[in-house]
């Protein structure tokens, strides 16, 4: 994998950094207008990144999907919601076809492994679906349940993409763990969305690290060779 556009990498990069910290500033220091405006501009510029060094398509559609996803919860609302958190959905069954195509078995294919991390992965869903699920308003208790089922496959399909991607899942499980503990009115930490989107942006930028690093990695396939056609007398 080669950069398509070299000189944009590092602007682009220092862009999205800029403005992950002037984001979370203003949730410090409580400023909501900043906070609005620079809460959707992330993923794009992130997403302009990730194309800039190559990236394949399908990383680009998770980051804008994540893009919607924010544009929709800062609505807010049930019916928002709902279509924001399908829209985060959409952005994960993109990043588990991307972990298919470029990653490879985490810990060298030893299934003893493998097998404790996806059960440590199924008791944390169940887990956190059991406590959450007295508490959470009654007509959105089903789509969570679901969206949690795919969020945790996500986070376990990252393993397959090494280390990067593993922490992004990992990040982004936690983020929308908060979330989910504030719909159902648990207590919380002080300043929720500051701790909310700051495990959020490091988990987008972390699985489109690990991501960007399995494709570039990952085997080329060999060039489809054509027989030139035979011509009569000539063996």
């Amino acid at each position: 994998m080669t950069a398509r556009w070299p000189r944009a990498v590092r602007p682009l990069l220092w862009a999205f950094a800029v403005l992950a910290v002037v984001h979370l500033a203003a949730l410090l220091a409580g400023v909501p207008a900043v906070g609005q405006l620079t809460k959707p501009a992330l993923m794009p510029v992130l997403a302009g990144y990730a194309l800039a060094r190559g990236g394949p398509p399908l990383l680009t559609g998770a980051l804008l999907f994540g893009c919607g996803g924010d544009t929709f919860l800062q609505i807010g609302g049930d019916l928002a919601f709902l279509v924001g958190m399908g829209s985060f959905a959409a952005g994960h069954v993109c990043y588990l076809l991307l972990f298919a195509r470029y990653g490879t078995a985490p810990w060298g294919g030893r299934r003893g492994r493998t097998a404790a991390a996806g059960a440590a992965y199924a008791v944390l869903l169940a887990g956190t679906v059991v406590l959450l699920w007295p508490d959470l308003p009654a007509d959105l208790r089903i789509p969570v349940a679901g969206y949690s089922l795919l969020l945790t496959a996500m986070a376990f399909g990252a393993l397959r993409a090494g280390p990067w991607a593993a922490v992004g899942g990992l990040l982004f499980l936690l983020s929308d763990t908060l979330i989910a503990s504030g719909i159902a009115h648990w207590p919380q930490l002080p300043g929720p969305q500051l701790w909310i989107m700051f495990t959020y942006v490091a988990a987008q930028y972390a699985l489109a690290e690990g991501v960007l690093r399995a494709a570039a990695t990952a085997p080329r396939p060999a060039p489809h060779r054509t027989q030139a056609p035979r011509t009569a007398g000539v063996p």
